[in-house]
């Protein structure tokens, strides 16, 4: 597994040095767009619409909206310039109780694991959260964005930090529609409080499955074997071929009339 950021923790004075390594990945279906016609593939390109023309990576620069088609530019010389002291670091602010963390706040999971110099004060941090059954909230930036997070202790050897969404970005729930008024029997809720006495049971995240992605792959090898399967028309030759042959035809064509006229310009002179 290869990590995707290095750098510390920091913990009061003490300074933990670290890998972060992604601790969950996508197993969905991912399906390609194709021409319902000939059942390619479709290509995607940058293209500008002024110039009329792709536009390579290397020609992209940044650049912020201010007003309606008015920019400015921001060029990675301008992001270094921004004082920034958790660029490299983890800078633990606050400890707290998971439980006064809503989980609305998370957004993406990444294990932690201490460089080989960093081992004690890691377990030392991870020991006294354990014990103290706290968990740190932290500031980090990840790929030019700053987070919140939450580091806590995972699978009593390790710890995860959880990045999360800062209380501005977390869209307020009075917009939502209002819900219409309604009276609960005591019958009713005594009913639902049995059904879920009923449903009720330890979390073993190994008992469930993904039946549809599961369902989804059955119908895709069962196409593939019963040979439903479909093979995209060979690209034509390029365009430009076409148009050079073209070209060389009207080419041939106006030097024989170029050919023609003058020698009906020499009859008119002779």
């Amino acid at each position: 597994m290869r990590s995707m950021w290095k750098g510390a923790i920091s913990f009061g004075l003490v300074s933990i040095p670290i890998k972060l390594y992604t601790a969950t990945e996508d197993h969905a279906i991912h399906f390609r767009q194709l021409h319902k016609e000939c059942k390619s593939p479709i290509k995607y390109e940058k293209i500008c619409p002024v110039c009329n023309r792709p536009v390579s990576d290397e020609e992209i620069v940044r650049g912020y909206e201010y007003e309606p088609g008015k920019f400015v530019i921001i060029d990675d010389e301008d992001l270094e310039r921004i004082p920034m002291p958790t660029v490299k670091t983890i800078d633990i602010v606050d400890f707290t109780d998971i439980g006064q963390i809503d989980p609305i706040y998370y957004d993406k999971t990444y294990f932690i694991v201490p460089e080989d110099i960093g081992t004690k004060p890691y377990v030392l941090l991870r020991d006294s959260m354990k014990e103290t059954k706290r968990v740190a909230i932290a500031k980090v930036v990840i790929r030019s964005k700053q987070n919140l997070a939450c580091i806590r202790v995972y699978d009593e050897k390790y710890m995860v930090m959880e990045t999360m969404h800062f209380p501005d970005e977390i869209k307020n729930a009075n917009q939502l529609p209002p819900l219409r008024e309604v009276s609960l029997q005591e019958n009713e809720i005594k009913m639902a409080k049995q059904l879920i006495d009923t449903l009720t049971s330890d979390f073993k995240p190994e008992k469930y499955d993904n039946s549809y992605r599961k369902a989804l792959i059955e119908m895709i090898e069962s196409k593939i074997q019963d040979k439903d399967v479909e093979i995209p028309q060979k690209a034509p030759e390029a365009d430009n071929v076409l148009d050079l042959v073209s070209a060389l035809k009207a080419s041939i064509e106006s030097v024989k009339n170029e050919e023609k006229a003058k020698k009906g310009r020499k009859r008119k002179g002779a």
